[in-house]
């Protein structure tokens, strides 16, 4: 056998393959994505259909009655506000991130250094171990069952900081002494220089930020005792637990959670990874 024929046999041997794994991992991403269709297209399905044997995955009768009954009668319009709070001031905390991380990547002072490993070391206390100290102040400040105890702890965080510090490391010092020659204070070279750089680091955690304070649910669920403070992922918990067999509501209230998540998942997927592949990098 030529050399020539051995190097086709080859190629074609490595097409197949890739058609193989192409195919597996097509057959891969259908199954998982399948129970998420089912669950959107089964919230606009009336009970009874649901419960269909064998299910049907195209509602017969399509209803908005169990998006409508989540706002009537469950009190997710006040869940729906209290997660956007949340959300807000997330957004909040990402300022305060940014500008943490501004001052340790271009501002020398005493003990900077063993500040910032401070804050890295933070990263290593598990979230759980902290919360019985955390609610311990909260209450000293009589800050519990309010929306600032609620927001108050998650507010700022070492991992935002050091995304944002190791970004901001990189910009060159001397454009910002330009800046500075030219009557610039601080704050405005933070807000005016340092922040368009920052666009791409700023995307990726705006995108985390929403992500964490949409699903936020264990803290608002310990800190707040009153209905009136729940968030969307402590009511999708009341909802099973209160209407445990009504699956048309519990797949409505699923789908209300975890749909705009998918929708910004989708449209900002590209950001997330180049802002993993960024920090890999540093």
């Amino acid at each position: 056998m030529s050399s020539q024929t051995k190097a086709s046999s080859a190629s074609n041997g490595e097409k197949a393959l890739k058609w193989i794994l192409g195919i597996c991992l097509a057959v891969g991403g259908v199954l998982v994505i399948l129970p998420f269709v089912w669950m959107i297209l089964s919230a606009f399905k009336p009970e009874g259909e649901i419960q269909n044997i064998p299910p049907t995955l195209l509602p017969e009768r399509f209803t908005t009655e169990n998006f409508k009954n989540l706002f009537e009668n469950m009190n997710f319009g006040v869940y729906l506000k209290n997660t956007l709070i949340i959300v807000f001031f997330s957004f909040i905390g990402l300022f305060m991130n940014a500008m943490a991380g501004f001052a340790f990547a271009k501002y020398k002072f005493k003990g900077s250094n063993n500040l910032f490993y401070i804050v890295l070391a933070t990263m290593m206390i598990p979230g759980q171990v902290t919360m019985i100290p955390v609610y311990l102040i909260l209450n000293e400040m009589h800050l519990t069952n309010t929306m600032i105890g609620v927001v108050l702890p998650g507010l700022v965080g070492a991992f935002g900081i050091f995304l944002f510090r190791q970004f901001m490391s990189t910009i060159p010092d001397e454009l910002l002494e330009a800046t500075r020659l030219d009557g610039a204070s601080e704050f405005r070279t933070f807000l005016q220089i340092v922040l368009p750089i920052s666009k791409p680091i700023l995307a990726v955690q705006g995108i985390l930020a929403f992500i964490g304070g949409w699903n936020s649910f264990l803290w608002p669920l310990i800190i707040a005792n009153d209905e009136k403070l729940y968030t969307l992922s402590v009511g999708l918990s009341l909802l099973k637990g209160q209407y445990g067999g009504n699956y048309a509501l519990q797949m409505a209230g699923s789908t209300f959670m975890v749909v705009p998540i998918i929708i910004i998942f989708i449209f900002f997927q590209k950001h997330i990874i180049e802002n993993y592949a960024i920090s890999g990098i540093k």
